[in-house]
């Protein structure tokens, strides 16, 4: 709907009821998985049980906890150092690419951001199937031929960082070269004719100014990389994931625990989001 333009009562309220249902459709599941985490009954469905913590603190025969469940506490442990260790990765690999495509002409540019955009539109299960094969069948000849055995190169938590950060990469590096875009490049040349090295003005002005974006996409890429399944499901390995864990979890048989989790997940989700529109916020009086 275009603001400048006058619309009748009857096209608003339309609209006004089209975008309320929206939200209430995509808010609906998040709210009842949140309310059945708190319902007495080993199971996360009506009948209402009642009002309880169990699902979060119990530790009986009958229910345990989220907080003394060791399978989906250590899933968890997993999940966050394999998202630090992509979000890192990602950061650092985006931050060169941004210089590299904000910066820099060269030939076939074109063709190699075209190249780096490729992982955002491969489905997760292909890149995922994509990545198996070609780490294994490197890991097998090298073995085959010299018997040593890459063993980081079969399904594992290495390979899971790596088919993650295959993606997230990209999607950091749009974030950070979108930011870089905006720089004013005198401020960089005033600072060299002062005497300052490409270091200093790199380290003092530049990376300054990408602070926001670097925070917003360090973010981005812990998210993506914890709520991961399906390249995640094809690359890993005897140590499980959060996702993977709930998802071996709910083929058994679902119990509000998994409600509880996903609880957790959403209130950390919006406080990293939170966090991300707060930092990537520019200051008045800061350009």
């Amino acid at each position: 709907m275009i603001a400048s333009i006058p619309q009748s009562r009857a096209y608003q309220r339309t609209y006004n009821a089209y975008i309320a249902l929206f939200f209430l459709l995509l808010a609906a599941p998040l709210v009842v998985v949140a309310i059945f985490s708190f319902n007495d009954s080993l199971f996360p469905s009506l009948p209402w049980g009642g009002f309880t913590l169990d699902w979060f603190f119990a530790e009986t025969p009958k229910r345990t906890g989220l907080f003394h469940d060791e399978s989906i506490l250590e899933s968890i442990w997993i999940s966050v150092i394999v998202a630090v260790a992509v979000a890192v990765l990602s950061v650092l690999v985006a931050l060169s690419n941004a210089f590299l495509f904000e910066r820099k002409e060269f030939p076939g540019k074109q063709l190699l951001y075209s190249l780096m955009l490729v992982p955002l539109v491969i489905p997760g299960v292909i890149l995922g199937i994509s990545i198996l094969a070609f780490g294994s069948n490197i890991a097998n000849g090298v073995e085959d031929n010299w018997g040593i055995d890459l063993e980081f190169l079969r399904p594992g938590l290495t390979m899971v960082i790596l088919g993650q950060f295959a993606f997230i990469s990209t999607i950091c590096t749009l974030i950070i070269s979108a930011r870089l875009r905006k720089f004013d490049i005198q401020l960089e040349e005033a600072a060299l004719n002062l005497g300052a090295n490409h270091w200093d003005v790199l380290w003092t002005i530049t990376l300054p100014w990408l602070k926001p974006a670097l925070v917003g996409a360090a973010i981005v890429a812990f998210l993506m990389s914890f709520e991961n399944f399906n390249t995640t499901l094809v690359l890993v390995g005897s140590d499980a994931p959060l996702t993977i864990n709930m998802f071996d979890r709910m083929r058994e048989g679902s119990t509000p625990v998994l409600n509880a989790v996903s609880l957790l997940l959403m209130v950390a989700s919006g406080g990293l989001a939170l966090l991300s529109i707060f930092v990537q916020r520019e200051q008045p009086g800061k350009q």
